[in-house]
């Protein structure tokens, strides 16, 4: 059985939704946008920024972020995506030490990627679906919404 369960998304696909079923029906933590919390609480960068970036934040020099691992003071000399992916990775990290658990987004699946007890998955939905949820659930006025939904699938 597997202790850790992260689930990656398309934008209005509903992974989120999913991923909280799926918690509670394994009895197993949940977190999202407690992730998001624990992660500006610790790095001092607005939740605003973290959940904006932390879904993209990426590391540029592996060098630099072995570095940062050791020695999470000298994340002050790294570039601010760095900075936020080096915080991101070691939260998701101690997460997963802790129990199991249900992780949202924010490059678990790649941060998490070399764990044997970790079931990783992608959740996607057609278009229509997807606008659907923008308009309704989210309550998002877009003139353009697959116009939106597209851009927003290129950055992730």
């Amino acid at each position: 059985m597997y202790r850790i369960i992260t689930i990656s998304r398309e934008f209005a696909s509903g992974g989120r939704t999913i991923g909280k079923k799926v918690a509670d029906a394994l009895g197993y933590a949940y977190y999202d946008n407690e992730l998001v919390t624990k992660i500006a609480k610790e790095s001092g960068f607005a939740e605003a920024f973290v959940k904006e970036n932390g879904e993209y934040a990426g590391f540029t020099s592996s060098l630099l972020f072995n570095l940062s691992l050791n020695n999470i003071g000298a994340a002050g000399t790294l570039s601010t995506s760095d900075q936020l992916y080096t915080y991101q990775h070691k939260i998701i990290r101690e997460l997963a030490e802790k129990g199991n658990c249900v992780i949202v987004g924010r490059c678990a699946d790649y941060i998490l990627r070399d764990r044997t007890d970790c079931f990783n998955v992608f959740i996607h939905a057609n278009m229509a679906f997807r606008i659907d949820r923008v308009l309704n659930i989210y309550q998002e006025k877009l003139d353009k919404p697959e116009k939106f939904l597209r851009e927003k699938d290129k950055k992730r």
